[in-house]
């Protein structure tokens, strides 16, 4: 397992995002040299954990549980095949470009060292947005992205430290709990029945979503019981 590339992006006015200013930094490209990557502080505060990157939505980006964004090379090979188009590193807007990690079935909590230092912990997957949408510009996209649930993953910083291109990663924590990514994507988005199960990731989850399953299970609690009176 190794880190393919470190992808950054510099803000760029679009017609297609609704940030403030209409400005975006998904256009990622990999880095040369060593990145720095640290824990950026709250969402709505704190912005990208990469030196370098631009997050220009504070709304709805950045902060210490998405404080770096990571997507397989084999999941954007399989886009490629779906797409009938190129896709580069960086392409869906990711920090991180991996090779041989299994994003998608990774733990909530699962943590991965790159590199000598730098540990970093699985928080979410990622949620599509019209921004996203209009970079790719494929019609429907977010709809297919989220049906397919190949999402990706949003991470939090254990460790700040140096990373760079062609590091290897090792996972160095795995829960024992069975709350992988894209169940709790799925959990979020098309398949809302399952936010009780996600309650077993803790709080290694992303604050917002661990937040809608607490409230779902309050919700389905009073309803029951107010049901059974």
């Amino acid at each position: 397992m190794k880190l393919l590339t470190v992808n950054v992006g510099r803000p760029t006015a679009v017609e297609y995002t609704d940030a403030p200013g209409g400005v975006t930094g998904i256009d990622k490209r990999p880095a040369d040299g060593p990145v720095r990557v640290v824990n950026p502080g709250p969402k709505g505060e704190g912005a990208s954990g990469v030196a370098g990157d631009t997050v220009c939505d504070l709304r709805h980006h950045g902060g210490s549980d998405q404080a770096v964004y990571a997507f397989a090379r084999e999941d954007l090979d399989f886009w490629e095949r779906e797409l009938g188009r190129p896709l580069a590193n960086g392409a869906f807007g990711e920090n991180l470009t991996t090779s041989g990690l299994d994003i998608t079935g990774a733990r909530i909590g699962e943590r991965w060292r790159i590199g000598p230092d730098v540990v970093l912990e699985t928080t979410s997957g990622r949620i599509p947005c019209r921004t996203f949408q209009g970079w790719l510009g494929e019609k429907g996209w977010v709809r297919r992205f989220t049906g397919q649930a190949v999402t990706g993953a949003y991470l939090r910083v254990i460790t700040p430290g140096e990373i760079r291109a062609g590091d290897p990663i090792e996972i160095v924590h795995r829960p024992d709990h069975d709350v992988t990514v894209a169940l709790a994507f799925r959990a979020v988005t098309t398949e809302r029945e399952l936010l009780p199960r996600i309650l077993a990731a803790g709080d290694a989850l992303h604050a917002e979503k661990l937040r809608a399953a607490r409230e779902y299970v309050a919700r389905s609690t009073t309803e029951n019981e107010n049901a059974a009176k």
